[in-house]
């Protein structure tokens, strides 16, 4: 399973990184994430809602791993160790564009994964339902939010 994920952000650099990479403010700027709990050993757990039926109903999912930040390379990079999609690799990839007014960061966010280990239909699965469904779903929204909490100066 792979999914991307893409959004052009109409701010500095620094400001989309310390937002995207602050993943402990989260909560605050992003209504659809339950909680997120810095851990040890760059370990994070955090818990987010997918919405459906026009956020009628919300569905709770929850994942710990490992977070990796290397600014220089502009990335963040996750692996998880813990929930349903434990050895999904996860790349936040943030690049800066344009000039003037029309400059900006492109925040991309690609995750990858062979599926849960459930004989026979994991694969299927993934490529059907987790990925598509869930995964793009919470990626999405969080790219959005980042997006208008730094466009709206309020990170």
């Amino acid at each position: 399973m792979r999914t991307v994920d893409r959004i052009r952000v109409h701010a500095p650099f620094a400001r989309v990184f310390a937002a995207a990479s602050s993943v402990a403010r989260w909560p605050s700027i992003l209504p659809h994430y339950r909680w997120v709990r810095v851990l040890q050993d760059g370990l994070v757990e955090m818990a987010a809602w997918r919405p459906f039926g026009g956020g009628l109903l919300k569905y709770p999912t929850w994942w710990v791993s490992q977070m990796t930040i290397d600014r220089p390379a502009g990335e963040i990079r996750y692996l998880h160790v813990r929930g349903i999609t434990r050895g999904m690799q996860v790349v936040w990839r943030l690049v800066e564009v344009g000039e003037g007014s029309d400059a900006g960061v492109d925040a991309e966010i690609v995750h990858t994964w062979d599926g849960p280990r459930w004989p026979l239909v994991g694969k299927l699965a993934a490529n059907l339902v987790i990925g598509p469904i869930f995964i793009h779903g919470i990626a999405s929204r969080t790219l959005a939010g980042i997006k208008q909490a730094v466009e709206r100066d309020r990170v």
